[in-house]
């Protein structure tokens, strides 16, 4: 069915919520999977996929070292955008927007909802450093699970992100490739106006 501008939600978040629950519904594997585009203080772009761990009227949340290309990329250039998409429902969201830091005190909520092998994991990577071997990393993991058998702390390189809309379209395609794309632009009031987009 088309979509226009009057048959979405007035809110984008909203909107963005909804359809991340008909993908969710069907059974698509990892619906809150998105591509992430940063760059950095030279302009040069990279893009990786990430998952979604937090949505609300604030924005998009989720977790990574900071320590990371895209963690030494935002805290120069804080600026970031996000794809979904879903292609079995023929539909993509992309959003764009300010990244700023989340708290200490969310970052450690959801970490203590990891699973125990993704934060020994976590604790022992430097993510995107060389290293010489995989039997290196997973030496690591072995000593530190064997050192630390209960709750593994905060690593202080690690924590969360908050993506600040600007900006939010919803594309939905059409087999004649007159596509449907509607756009969210948040005003200087914080309000949101909507428009259609040529395909």
């Amino acid at each position: 069915m088309p979509i226009d501008p009057t048959t979405l939600d007035t809110d984008p978040i909203r909107q963005l919520v909804g359809w991340l629950a008909e993908a969710g519904d069907a059974g698509l594997p990892l619906p809150n999977a998105f591509a992430l585009a940063t760059a950095d203080d030279d302009g040069m772009p990279s893009v990786r996929y990430v998952l979604l761990n937090g949505l609300d009227a604030d924005g998009l949340r989720y977790f990574t070292h900071r320590g990371s290309r895209k963690g030494r990329d935002v805290a120069i250039n804080p600026w970031a955008a996000a794809a979904f998409w879903w292609p079995t429902l023929d539909r993509q969201v992309r959003v764009s927007g300010s990244v700023r830091l989340l708290s200490e005190a969310d970052s450690l909520a959801y970490w203590r909802t990891r699973p125990r092998g993704s934060q020994l994991s976590a604790t022992v990577s430097g993510q995107g450093q060389e290293i010489g071997t995989r039997d290196e990393l997973e030496a690591r993991a072995a000593e530190l699970a064997a050192r630390s058998p209960g709750e593994l702390p905060l690593p202080p390189m690690w924590g969360g992100y908050l993506i600040v809309p600007r900006t939010v379209e919803f594309w939905e395609s059409r087999s004649d490739r007159l596509h449907d794309r509607v756009e969210y632009r948040r005003g200087g009031d914080g309000s949101w106006n909507r428009r259609r987009l040529q395909p």
